[in-house]
């Protein structure tokens, strides 16, 4: 089934190799906002109606407002799996289910996926959908085949994709408001094979994105500066105190800094990049695991192979639910099914493989990207070897804050051949949500909306108060 799916996937890599150069007509963009939505999704359902038709407009129910826990709030909140996946029936559904996935379900004792029926209500919002359907006639990758030349501010630069660095790059201007907040992030790494003790890291961090905002006009502007990130620790002991800010461009290596309060000293870091293990992770974290796409893409070939139904997660509200006890929602082996939730969607593929010259412990990589808001929702790692290594997931939900837009951090690493998961970007155990910022809230008139906060100056000013 493996080498059948590679060979069907290949077949249609070529057919979208063989049009990638032909750009996107004023046919195609027209049709942006009637079959297609503004990000380029198919409006209608499938033909077996798995699948519906794009409805969008998510709303919460009466009565919610940022702090009041999310998944209370959402109308399809008592909605029971119409059925579950396990190594009894895995290959029944293998057809919809990645690499990793089925790795997963056969190997692993006791897991299972929980299959829920399918809403396709991320809303788009006024500006996303004008800008997008603009960028879908101007926007541009460079000459060097990789890096992002052109595209308008808040929009999809190419919701009409030819290709797979075109796939990526709507990754990464994907709508999730201008900023995010985590008062009290959380992150945790399993067990070790054979033990019990969790390692849990406690966490502030904000984190801005400038090519969100509709009034800087064009990612040039603001010298293509995918975001700026800063943090530091609360947790453990061993990493209290400890902060980092970084800021982190589309076409150019990043600037980041360390601070170290044994040293009392902050530090640049010019190598901490792609497969770097994340400080104080054992070695279980890469730095690019974060958020999925934290790096610049030039490193890989990006192939797109289509489209496919997958059951991915989607409306996971469970792992955003700051209230849950940690010690139900995470198993020593794998993440409580019952907080994650799977529906069947169409996803976008795209296959990267490393190119020659570069070096990476993933050479091989697939990623699976929501149609209807571009975020990565699953992506399979393979070793050396070609053989299935991590299945990353992110846990997207509407965030009603910014206007249902939906927006997928929460993630989960699972390392397949080591037996260990990390999960990141959470707040369950924290005690607080996460706040989603949007242009005009008070938040976005605070110092850290600006690039000269993000600065070794202000690290060492924060982390010695």
């Amino acid at each position: 089934m493996k080498r059948l799916t590679r060979v069907m996937w290949c077949v249609a890599a070529a057919l979208m190799s063989a049009r990638a150069s032909a750009g996107v007509t004023a046919a195609e963009a027209d049709k942006l906002g009637k079959e297609l939505t503004p990000f380029g999704a198919e409006k209608a359902g499938n033909a077996d109606g798995t699948i519906p038709a794009f409805e969008g407009n998510d709303t919460p129910l009466p009565g919610w407002e940022w702090g009041k826990n999310r998944k209370d709030y959402w109308k399809f909140k008592d909605e029971k799996p119409l059925f579950s996946i396990d190594a009894s029936n895995v290959d029944k559904y293998a057809a919809h289910l990645t690499d990793g996935q089925i790795t997963a379900l056969k190997t692993v004792k006791g897991y299972r996926l929980d299959v829920y029926p399918t809403h396709r209500t991320c809303n788009i919002t006024p500006t996303y959908a004008e800008r997008s359907k603009a960028n879908a006639l101007e926007a541009k990758i460079g000459a060097d085949g990789w890096s992002l030349e052109h595209a308008k501010t808040a929009g999809i630069p190419f919701p009409i994709p030819k290709s797979g660095i075109e796939a990526m790059y709507n990754v990464k201007m994907r709508p999730a408001g201008i900023a995010v907040i985590y008062n009290d992030g959380t992150s945790i790494i399993s067990p070790r094979p054979g033990t019990s003790e969790f390692t849990w890291y406690q966490w502030y961090l904000v984190q801005y994105w400038p090519d969100k905002r509709a009034d800087i006009g064009n990612v040039e502007s603001n010298g293509n500066v995918d975001f700026f990130v800063y943090y530091n620790y609360s947790k453990p002991a061993a990493l209290a105190g400890q902060g980092f800010v970084g800021t982190i461009p589309m076409n150019k290596d990043p600037e980041q800094y360390y601070y170290f309060p044994g040293q009392r000293r902050v530090r640049r870091l010019p190598t901490y990049v792609f497969d770097t293990p994340l400080i104080g992770f054992e070695n279980q974290y890469l730095v690019d695991e974060q958020g999925g796409i934290w790096m610049t893409l030039d490193r890989y070939d990006y192939k797109l192979l289509g489209k496919k139904e997958v059951y991915v997660g989607s409306n996971v509200f469970g792992m955003w639910d700051y209230k849950a006890d940690p010690k139900v929602v995470f198993d020593k082996t794998y993440i409580n099914p019952a907080y994650r939730r799977y529906e069947l969607k169409r996803v976008w593929v795209v296959d990267a493989h490393l190119k020659p010259g570069f070096r990476h412990l993933a050479p091989h990589r697939t990623y699976y990207l929501d149609e209807d808001s571009w975020n990565m929702v699953q992506l399979t790692d393979y070793d050396k070897d070609d053989k299935v290594w991590k299945d990353v997931s992110q846990f997207q939900i509407p965030a009603w804050e910014v206007g249902g837009l939906c927006v997928a951090l929460s993630t989960s690493m699972w390392d397949l051949q080591g037996g260990r998961y990390v999960t990141d970007w959470m707040s369950i155990g924290g005690g607080k949500d996460i706040k989603w910022i949007k242009e005009g809230d008070p938040e976005a008139k605070q110092p850290w909306m600006k690039p000269d906060f993000y600065t070794p100056e202000t690290l060492r000013s924060l982390s010695e108060r």
